[in-house]
């Protein structure tokens, strides 16, 4: 019942959105695990299907950042009347069991010295605890490559870092204009910092490099709560977003040569373009079609594929890759990763990661009617992965 009533309080139009996302981050990993012998298709193409992973993960902080401030604005009516102590407590229910589960897994691994999951750039104990603490992404930037089942928890760090931070602005700027000021504030940042450094791992990985998706994720949710549009005006907001968002995603060559790249506005382009979508996703809520199925499955359990699919790259790289005689076979490696990934996620958010969300969370359903039922109604659409 509990399931049900779950499955038909998500958004299609989100879990299109992260369908998509998780996708292209698994097949840029498994380009680069498992490289194709020859580039049979056009360029363009090329970097649209396996090198479009680091969208994919800016595309998941704009999701966060604009699911938590709606549900935030849902459960409180306004940001400034947040509970501090419900807020750190959702955020952990959700993160914090699958995290620990990998990091035990992963544990036993490094330690067990499996070919392709120990550790040679740092300790175990630092990894495990840049994790817990949520900076695994400076570590990331200081030893070089972690393994792919550790290597994607930076994008978690980022997250969850403006996640620490996200109560205390509501609380102690309780002003909205400072507030959204604040937020442009990130976003102005984020630019600049991907372009004043000669380090890429620095532009990548670090939190102000990425603040600015949250941030906008953020304020759309503000706009989309605070204003009304009409069919008209949705129907355009819905246009702009396609439109920079394709500029973005498809046109990138283009975006290149006229200097968004160069200047590092193009992943704040997108992030606006995703933004002005999940304004139209959110005001419509339109159910998903028979053709869309796929894409929404694997929305749902996001989070789980994205700290999963790494381990079955690194099996696949090790064994079978050396194997294949042609792109046939390895193109069908990809295809075993994305279904394996998705299944043994599917597998982990029923059978794990939802238990022990519900657990976590159920002393405060007991006392709050209210807040059960928004629980049971949001607490899917409330991850991300945040997630590559």
């Amino acid at each position: 019942m509990l399931k049900n009533t779950q499955q038909n309080n998500r958004n299609a139009g989100i879990d299109i959105l992260r369908g998509f996302s998780i996708l292209s981050v698994i097949l840029l990993h498994c380009l680069i695990h498992m490289p194709l012998k020859t580039q049979f298709l056009p360029t363009a193409l090329n970097n649209i299907i396996f090198r479009s992973g680091y969208y994919g993960v800016i595309t998941f902080f704009v999701i966060s950042g604009f699911l938590i401030t709606s549900i935030c604005l849902k459960r409180w009516r306004n940001l400034e009347n947040i509970h501090i102590g419900q807020f750190y407590r959702m955020r952990f229910a959700r993160i914090m069991p699958c995290l620990i589960l990998l990091l035990i897994v992963s544990s036993i691994l490094d330690l067990l010295h499996v070919n392709g999951f120990v550790i040679h750039t740092t300790s175990l104990s630092e990894v495990i605890f840049s994790a817990l603490t949520f900076h695994i992404n400076y570590l990331r930037i200081k030893t070089g490559f972690l393994p792919p089942n550790l290597d994607i928890l930076w994008t978690l760090s980022i997250e969850e870092v403006f996640y620490v931070f996200f109560p205390l602005i509501c609380l102690f700027i309780r002003n909205r204009v400072y507030f959204v000021l604040l937020m442009c504030i990130f976003i102005v940042i984020a630019p600049f910092s991907n372009v004043w450094t000669s380090n890429p791992a620095w532009s990548e990985y670090y939190y102000f490099s990425n603040f600015d998706g949250i941030a906008i994720g953020c304020l759309c949710a503000l706009i989309s709560n605070s204003f009304k549009f009409d069919s008209k005006k949705l129907r355009l907001i819905l246009f702009s977003g396609m439109l920079l968002s394709s500029l973005i995603l498809f046109f990138r060559h283009f975006s290149y040569e006229i200097g968004l790249t160069k200047i590092g506005v193009n992943t704040t382009i997108l992030e606006i373009g995703i933004g002005l979508m999940l304004i139209y996703m959110q005001r419509i809520n339109a159910g998903g079609t028979f053709w869309t199925v796929p894409l929404r499955w694997f929305g749902r359990n996001s989070y789980e594929c994205y700290l999963i699919h790494g381990f079955f790259i690194i099996l696949f790289s090790l064994t079978l890759f050396n194997k294949a005689e042609s792109d046939v076979h390895v193109l069908l490696l990809y295809t075993l990763t994305v279904i394996l990934s998705g299944v043994t996620g599917q597998l982990v958010s029923s059978y794990f990661s939802e238990p022990m969300n519900q657990f976590l969370r159920r002393n405060k359903v007991k006392a709050n009617g209210n807040a059960a039922a928004l629980d049971c109604e949001t607490q899917e659409n409330i991850d991300s992965i945040v997630s590559s």
